[in-house]
């Protein structure tokens, strides 16, 4: 965080999904909840505290593990992935054990789905780490993404397509809001949908330098294959022809486009959290960036060169999305799971104490 400032963030009116691992804080009763996300391509601890309606952030660390690099060839995680993905969880544990913990979670997604070596790894990483990890189904991804990001849905349209992005997969959700929740805020998941391509997994089946048209067609064709059937069973377009639907993403790829279309000098959350692109504009910086190679890319401020070769593949999962459901326009979350896991966590301990 800059200048040491905490940031509230406020809370949905749901509670979908989750488990919950807790321990009876230590001291003067105020304890911090924690949420670990370990992905395909990052690692990412929040350390919250509970405020009226959301929580308030505390501490957070943020790093590019790549922990699926190769996973798509070998079916394996990488030997040097896992050193730098145990590095970077060391720092995490380092964090955690220093502050008065009320409630932990740990989750690990689709890398170590998939990862024919994914259980022996986090064996490995509770050995040296001391930190356990549940890996969650794809369907609970969904869920806790869709918890975190439920406070930017707008009241005026009453369904939305909700997605993100990651490293080794797509999470799209259709969801209807209720109105039941906590301020009329309620959110039910209609269905969801969990595609087993991300920016590292396409990046790796087509390169990261420079993208031809051609090329990036191919991977928007990818994607669209995935998605037929998801619409064909919900009739999306039927609603978004009344204009019923919103469109919300969460992932290092919306923002990323957020941050170029603002063009901020240097990434700055506050701005991009919550704020709306036109598919237009989504156009205008994705023909920007496929005009670049992987060095042209990684001077980009938003981007950088641990994420030039990535980008693109993002662009074409992001292109094939608003092809299909032509909402016209996107609203971006930088928050995710790990908001999800602290709301659960949350709800779930005032529930208790209520139940005592």
């Amino acid at each position: 965080m800059k200048n040491g400032k905490a940031k509230l963030r406020r809370g949905p009116g749901v509670r979908i999904g989750g488990q919950m691992r807790s321990r009876r804080a230590r001291g003067d009763g105020r304890g911090l909840y924690a949420a670990l996300d370990l992905g395909t391509n990052n690692c990412r601890l929040l350390v919250a505290m509970p405020e009226a309606q959301g929580f308030r952030v505390v501490d957070a660390f943020s790093r590019i593990v790549r922990l699926g690099e190769g996973l798509e060839r070998d079916g394996r995680l990488a030997e040097a992935a896992i050193e730098r993905t145990i590095g970077a969880l060391r720092v995490c544990a380092a964090k955690i054990a220093k502050k008065n913990i009320a409630g932990l979670r740990n989750v690990a997604t689709e890398a170590c789905r998939r990862a024919a070596n994914g259980g022996d790894f986090l064996n490995r990483v509770q050995e040296e780490t001391g930190l356990a990890f549940d890996v969650i189904s794809p369907r609970e991804e969904a869920q806790l993404a869709l918890t975190g990001c439920a406070p930017l849905l707008v009241a005026d349209q009453p369904y939305g397509l909700v997605f993100d992005i990651g490293g080794g997969s797509t999470e799209i959700m259709w969801i209807v809001q209720t109105g039941d929740g906590m301020n009329g805020t309620g959110v039910q998941l209609i269905d969801s949908l969990s595609i087993p391509l991300g920016v590292v997994s396409l990046a790796e089946r087509h390169g990261g330098d420079r993208i031809s048209a051609v090329a990036y067609d191919v991977m928007i064709d990818c994607i669209t294959a995935e998605i037929a059937e998801f619409e064909s069973r919900n009739q999306i377009n039927e609603h978004i022809d009344r204009g019923e639907v919103q469109m919300l993403g969460t992932s290092g790829t919306v923002t990323t486009l957020a941050g170029i279309h603002l063009k901020l000098p240097v990434y700055d959350r506050s701005s991009v959290d919550g704020c709306f692109l036109e598919f237009d504009q989504i156009k205008e910086v994705t023909r920007y960036l496929l005009s670049l190679d992987y060095a042209g890319r990684a001077t980009e401020p938003c981007i950088g060169a641990a994420r030039a070769d990535l980008v693109l593949a993002g662009c074409a999962i992001l292109d094939a999305i608003c092809r299909i459901w032509p909402v016209g326009r996107l609203r971006v979350a930088d928050r995710g799971v790990r908001e999800g896991i602290l709301f659960n966590l949350m709800n779930k301990s005032t529930a208790d104490v209520g139940s005592v």
